[in-house]
């Protein structure tokens, strides 16, 4: 796994990881619904995250509006979120039931994006007005979220981002979208809510370098 410039330690090359859970095929993300971009799109960025995180919430105010203008928006990036909370209980998991279960309506995004702006004040009413004003089912929904049908494949999410080495949110990932890393061209993490030109360095070299 490549981790750009000086900031990070030494790299570990993590890639038979996807030759298990190969993104690029479109897994259950895609399936979900938690992706944006075009399904082939030449890279793929990976992001796991807490609702409830202030650095998680720098990056979608911050960086990611600007990420999706200059590369989602125009087919060269395809965005996969998964989830991190960072506790096995509380306002983060409840956060992440919640989008999960909008999900199930098609309504993910419009989930995730109200819950992101809440700056990190969740509870269960503020997610039933949400629910409300993106028209969910709400029966529905409040029985999605109060049986916790997602629990165990969030936990996966959670798994997935330890295996590459994360242990705290957010903490990114970008690959080729279409072949699988490896020790000569590995995927490259990004552990943090680090500046837009970050991942503009990182995708502009994958693209640079025959992601096309």
């Amino acid at each position: 796994m490549r981790k750009p410039h000086a900031w990070f330690g030494t790299a570990v090359f993590l890639w038979s990881l996807f030759w298990l859970q190969p993104v690029w095929a479109g897994d259950s993300t895609e399936k979900d619904g938690r992706t944006r971009g075009q399904a082939n799109a030449p890279v793929t960025l990976i992001e796991y995250s807490d609702f409830t995180c202030g650095y998680c919430l720098k990056f979608f105010k911050e960086t990611w509006p600007r990420i999706q203008a200059r590369y989602v928006d125009t087919g060269k990036v395809r965005f996969l979120y998964r989830d991190y909370p960072r506790a096995d209980q509380g306002p983060g998991l409840e956060a992440a039931m919640a989008a999960r279960c909008a999900g199930e309506q098609g309504k993910y995004w419009a989930m995730h994006d109200r819950l992101f702006a809440e700056g990190g004040r969740l509870d269960k009413a503020v997610y039933l007005g949400h629910a409300a004003a993106i028209g969910l089912d709400q029966p529905a929904f409040e029985g999605c979220v109060k049986d916790g049908r997602y629990a165990k494949s969030i936990f996966e999410d959670r798994q997935e981002a330890n295996r590459w080495g994360f242990h705290g949110t957010p903490g990114f990932i970008l690959i080729r979208t279409r072949t699988e890393p490896t020790e000569k061209d590995p995927a490259v993490a990004i552990p943090g809510a680090f500046p837009f030109e970050m991942f503009a360095d990182e995708i502009d070299r994958l693209l640079a370098s025959g992601a096309r």
